[in-house]
């Protein structure tokens, strides 16, 4: 059973950054493809962030550049780094994990492609 806890999330003013990140119970890297999500209000989930166990990165279009997303193996964490946020950024961010290769690119993913979920991580931006 894997275990995932995210944190770092908060409120800021458009053009600000936050990082986040995702504590895990197991060692994911180049094991797991690991993501981060975000739901916002009465949208659907969109997949944010991934690094399958390569070590290859995909981002969601809004977000590159923008967004970067990384891991500390040795401490099992996962990061999303995040600058320059704007107001269309607020939402609930979960990271994700699931045992061997992703399935799709980022921008094509679904959730029930992970089988383990943190309980989420809320951040606010202000115009």
């Amino acid at each position: 059973q894997v275990q995932l806890v995210e944190s770092g999330g908060g409120s800021v003013q458009a053009g600000g950054s936050l990082r986040l990140s995702c504590a895990a119970s197991v060692y994911t890297s180049g094991r797991y493809c690991v993501a981060w999500f975000r739901q916002a209000p009465g949208k659907e989930p969109e997949g944010v962030a991934q690094i399958g166990r390569d070590g290859t990165t995909s981002y969601t279009d809004s977000v590159k550049g923008r967004f970067t997303i990384s891991q500390d193996g040795a401490k099992k964490i996962l990061y999303l780094q995040m600058n320059n946020l704007e107001p269309e950024d607020a939402a609930m961010y979960y990271c994700a994990a699931r045992p061997g290769p992703c399935v799709e690119d980022v921008r094509a993913t679904r959730t029930i492609y992970f089988g383990y979920w943190g309980p989420g991580t809320q951040v606010t931006v202000s115009s």
